[in-house]
C-alpha cells in the first residue's frame, strides 16, 4: 500500500487546514487508518483513526473538538480537517493504514511520507 499525504502548510494561530491521505496499490483489505504526528520535540503521537466503514473514530485529547477525520472508500482517500489550530500542533503529519492480507492471514502497517504543518502564533 503506497500512502501519499498532501495539504499541510503554514498557516496562523486560528487557522484551517485539511490533510488528504490517498492510499494506492495493494489488494490488501485496509482495516484502520489514522494520523499521527512528530513534534519538533521529536514525540510522535496519535492523533486520530478511523475504521474501514468509517463508523468509528478515536481521537487524542488535545485535538478533540477541533480535528475530524474522515475517509472517502470510494476515492481511497482519508482527510483530517482542522480547524482552530494552535502553535502546539506544529508537527510533521503521517498517514497510516493497517491492512489485512488475507492470502497470508496477517496485518502490516504502512505508512506515508509525511506533510508538514506549521502554525505561527
Amino acid at each position: 500500500v503506497q500512502l501519499v499525504e498532501s495539504g499541510g502548510g503554514l498557516v496562523q494561530a486560528g487557522g484551517s487546514l485539511r490533510l488528504s491521505c490517498a492510499a494506492s496499490g495493494s489488494t490488501v483489505s485496509i482495516v484502520v487508518m489514522g494520523w499521527y504526528r512528530q513534534t519538533p520535540a521529536n514525540q510522535r503521537e496519535l492523533v486520530a483513526t478511523i475504521t474501514s466503514g468509517g463508523g468509528r473514530t478515536n481521537y487524542a485529547d488535545s485535538v478533540k473538538g477541533r480535528f475530524t477525520i474522515s475517509r472517502d472508500n470510494a476515492k481511497s482517500t482519508m482527510y483530517l480537517q482542522m480547524i482552530s489550530l494552535k502553535p502546539e500542533d506544529t508537527a510533521v503529519y503521517y498517514c497510516y493504514a493497517a491492512g489485512f492480507d488475507s492470502a497470508y492471514d496477517t496485518v502490516s502497517d504502512y505508512w506515508g511520507q509525511g506533510t508538514q504543518v506549521t502554525v505561527s502564533s
